[in-house]
């Protein structure tokens, strides 16, 4: 009995695992976010159509962007890398409905979604808020 008591505590401390790892998804800083796009204008009317994307430059880390997911339903991603201490590689590049990391890693991103589309990444896309208002979009954080 005095040896399980010994060995009890022991077996109970060895499967204890520390939290070692560093919280790498605080690379972005919160940026106050207040954008509003009218759906109306030009550079903002192709948001009317499931899978479009517009950028936003100087809201959010290193700007925005916008897609409509379908069913009148936007979000909104910084477009800074998460997974990297802000660089000038770290500005997101589009190709469709993908971003990608312009840093050697070349870290890649669906704007559907917000998750890494290779190996999993410690932090998916920072999200903004997104509400529709008539034809206005209003991004927030």
């Amino acid at each position: 009995m005095k040896k399980l008591l010994f060995i009890l505590p022991l077996l109970l401390l060895s499967n204890c695992k520390g939290d070692d790892t560093i919280n790498n998804c605080n690379f972005l800083i919160d940026v106050g976010v207040n954008s509003t796009l009218n759906l109306n204008l030009p550079e903002y009317s192709q948001l009317m159509f499931t899978s479009e994307v517009v950028y936003i430059p100087n809201q959010g880390n290193l700007g925005v962007y916008v897609i409509n997911v379908g069913n009148d339903q936007y979000r909104a991603w910084d477009a800074a890398d998460p997974n990297h201490i802000p660089e000038t590689c770290s500005l997101l590049q589009r190709e469709g409905i993908e971003v990608t990391c312009g840093c050697v890693d070349e870290n890649r991103y669906n704007l559907f979604t917000g998750q890494s589309l290779e190996d999993p990444l410690p932090c998916g896309l920072k999200e903004y808020r997104v509400t529709v208002s008539g034809n206005n979009l209003i991004i927030s954080n």
